[in-house]
């Protein structure tokens, strides 16, 4: 089911009447309520996907259990592999599978043989790689001592598949999550108006802004030999805030979703496009990703301790592994390893930390020099999701190539009308920069004032939402 569906719009209030005026006697009815309405969220695609989850997390319900009560280090140590093996596994099915076959074969073919390789014909389940490393993080929490395993089936299996955010995040770890369904949750309407602004906010970022550069990039990108190099930049500039806009939405509208049921999710961008280098984009962007792969991969293997060949190893694995996450194409590996080339000199000259403040923390106007290090910083990451879009390879180079031409000062020969959206997005974005959202208007005191400007976002979305399309993150 999608956000931006009207089937959705249909789910969500009725979801929530039930929640609070019909099972409300207690914590465990309304668990129960959330455990059947994610289900009927998440099967609302394909209903075979909901085999896959269940066994999931049948499989670290126990495990978490057989950790807590095996008698040696070896045996948890057991318990956790095959957690880690059945999820790895779902993901090395029907994720990566092909990808290897496939490459086996290009590389024996390089070599002058042919080879037959298997190759599966199956669907790759929506929101596969979320739902497996939210319940790893439970399994890997429990082997570690930093969570005692719940005995309650009914919460643990709501934890795994919450709808807000079961499809394409927040990537939750089960120490902030799973406790918040122990607890006795009341109705709070200051969070569940906070709620609904950044639900509205989200759905501005998916409709308005993401969807309608998408219609752009993708002309663009399909087409990218029969432009010139103005309008290869415009339509990368305009995939950067297609694909800003496209997750960030849902992640809004799921901590939005979430707060009108008494759940508090993880921030998961914090206005990356505001960074002042590749480090800072970093701890801004996907956090819930970033900061999974930095406290179960990176630190585990050392992470910037140690020798220098080591810190280098360290950071291109981070930065590669991330990349395959989202996809089984070699371009997403490039990705990744672009952003470690980028990355490191701040890491070795021990300036990736350097900016943790926000931009312009004491000016409403930003400096010169903070100026030129977010449009640094900007330009680089467009360049880098040049090879996250493109459909191959051979392709991102060519579009790069092409992009670095003379013609780079002719006059785009594409609609700019999305311009205006993403100008909408940033001014109020920028104003709300230290919030956790960019429709927080609390020091607005005309009442007034705050409904224009909702009233404004909403019309927006109705006068120039772009054709629907499902979000992009839903293939990973």
């Amino acid at each position: 089911m999608l956000f931006n569906s009207f089937e959705f719009l249909i789910f969500l209030p009725i979801v929530f009447l039930l929640y609070w005026f019909v099972f409300n006697k207690s914590i465990k009815l309304q668990n129960f309520l959330l455990l059947v309405v994610s289900y009927i969220f998440y099967g609302w695609w394909d209903y075979r996907f909901l085999s896959l989850i269940l066994f999931s997390s049948i499989i670290d319900y126990y495990c978490g259990l057989f950790i807590e009560n095996a008698n040696t280090q070896k045996s948890k140590k057991n318990w956790l592999t095959i957690s880690m093996f059945v999820n790895l596994g779902f993901l090395g099915v029907f994720k990566y599978f092909n990808f290897f076959s496939q490459s086996l074969e290009e590389a024996f073919l390089s070599f002058g043989y042919q080879i037959d390789t298997l190759t599966l014909n199956i669907i790759l389940p929506v929101g596969i790689s979320f739902y497996t490393f939210q319940t790893m993080s439970y399994t890997i929490d429990v082997y570690r001592g930093n969570l005692k395993p719940t005995r309650d089936p009914v919460a643990f299996f709501a934890f795994v598949s919450f709808f807000p955010q079961l499809v394409a995040g927040p990537i939750e770890r089960a120490t902030n999550l799973l406790p918040q369904f122990y607890k006795k949750r009341k109705f709070d309407y200051g969070r569940a108006a906070d709620g609904l602004r950044q639900i509205l906010w989200g759905l501005f970022k998916k409709i308005v802004v993401a969807d309608n550069c998408a219609l752009i990039a993708n002309q663009v990108f399909d087409n990218y030999a029969d432009y010139n190099a103005s309008t290869l930049f415009v339509g990368a500039l305009f995939f950067a805030f297609q694909i800003y806009g496209d997750f960030s939405g849902y992640s809004d509208i799921a901590i939005g979703t979430s707060r009108l049921f008494g759940f508090n999710l993880m921030q998961n961008f914090a206005f990356p496009y505001f960074s002042r280098d590749i480090a800072e984009f970093w701890r801004r962007w996907h956090i819930s990703l970033s900061t999974w792969f930095r406290d179960y991969v990176y630190i585990p293997l050392g992470g910037s301790k140690g020798n220098l060949s080591k810190k280098i190893r360290n950071t291109f694995i981070i930065f590669i592994v991330s990349g395959f996450w989202h996809g089984a194409n070699w371009t997403f590996m490039i990705w990744g390893a672009l952003n470690a080339i980028y990355f490191l000199p701040l890491l070795l000259l021990n300036k990736n930390r350097k900016n943790t403040n926000n931009v312009a923390e004491n000016s409403v106007f930003i400096g010169f020099k903070e100026l030129l290090q977010v449009t640094t910083t900007f330009l680089i990451t467009i360049l880098a999701w040049v090879f996250f879009r493109a459909p191959s390879v051979n392709v991102a180079f060519n579009y790069i190539y092409n992009l670095f031409s003379i013609t780079i000062l002719d006059i785009p020969t594409v609609d700019l009308k999305p311009f205006i959206f993403i100008f909408i997005l940033v001014f109020f974005e920028w104003l709300n920069r230290k919030q956790q959202h960019g429709l927080v208007l609390n020091n607005v005191n005309f009442a007034l004032f705050r409904w224009t400007i909702y009233t404004f976002i909403f019309c927006l979305i109705l006068i120039f939402g772009a054709k629907s399309q499902s979000f992009i993150y839903f293939q990973f």
